[in-house]
């Protein structure tokens, strides 16, 4: 059954696939582009994306305290 646009969780998993295809796509650009300081700004990027699909699946879980009420 699919979850309705109303629930949050709908939203954070929708934006936790997009997050993580940017992040795949930043990491394969990685490997075809031979300058470090691209390497290390893509691969930042990837990095602080990263961070945020975690936030959105530790709302999902809510087990930061941050998410709890």
């Amino acid at each position: 059954m699919a979850q309705p646009e109303t629930d949050p969780i709908y939203h954070t998993r929708k934006m936790t696939r997009e997050l993580n295809a940017l992040i795949a796509h930043l990491r394969d650009d990685v490997t075809k582009v031979d300058e470090p300081q691209f390497k290390a700004m893509f691969e930042t990027a990837a990095e602080v994306l990263g961070g945020l699909a975690k936030a959105f699946g530790d709302y999902e879980k809510k087990n930061e305290a941050a998410w709890q009420r």
